[in-house]
């Protein structure tokens, strides 16, 4: 249970914080907007915070990547291949149509690679802080 709440919290955390300063200074939405779309987001990032990290951390386990450069492209590795997917699902249930969930999936896989390895970092470090790692 203590890895759950941590995986979660740290999910939480990061991409709020992630999200919501793009939503607001990138995209220019209004900070109620910003709010609302957060919260709305929470219970995807309940769903998903753990079984992500059990995720990444089979893939470490069964790749053993020893260099920072390596670990990097597992984070990335495993990040795309849970997050994609979940997005496009995410997507599908939100309406939207076939050209829509392609455009979008191509430009979130840019996203998704450059922030894959903070996130590990992160997630690696909220472990380490609550003693779980």
């Amino acid at each position: 249970m203590r890895r759950f709440i941590v995986d979660t919290a740290a999910t939480i955390v990061f991409f709020t914080l992630l999200a919501a300063f793009t939503e607001y200074y990138t995209a220019g939405m209004d900070f109620d907007e910003v709010l609302t779309t957060r919260l709305l987001m929470v219970p995807m990032m309940i769903v998903t915070g753990r079984p992500y990290g059990l995720w990444r951390d089979w893939l470490l386990l069964r790749l053993l990547p020893s260099a920072s450069w390596s670990k990097a492209v597992v984070d990335c590795i495993a990040f795309l291949a849970f997050q994609v997917p979940t997005y496009a699902v995410t997507l599908i249930i939100a309406g939207a149509d076939y050209k829509e969930i392609i455009t979008l999936l191509i430009s979130a896989t840019v996203a998704m690679i450059i922030i894959s390895r903070p996130f590990g970092l992160f997630l690696e470090t909220v472990r380490v802080w609550a003693r779980i790692a």
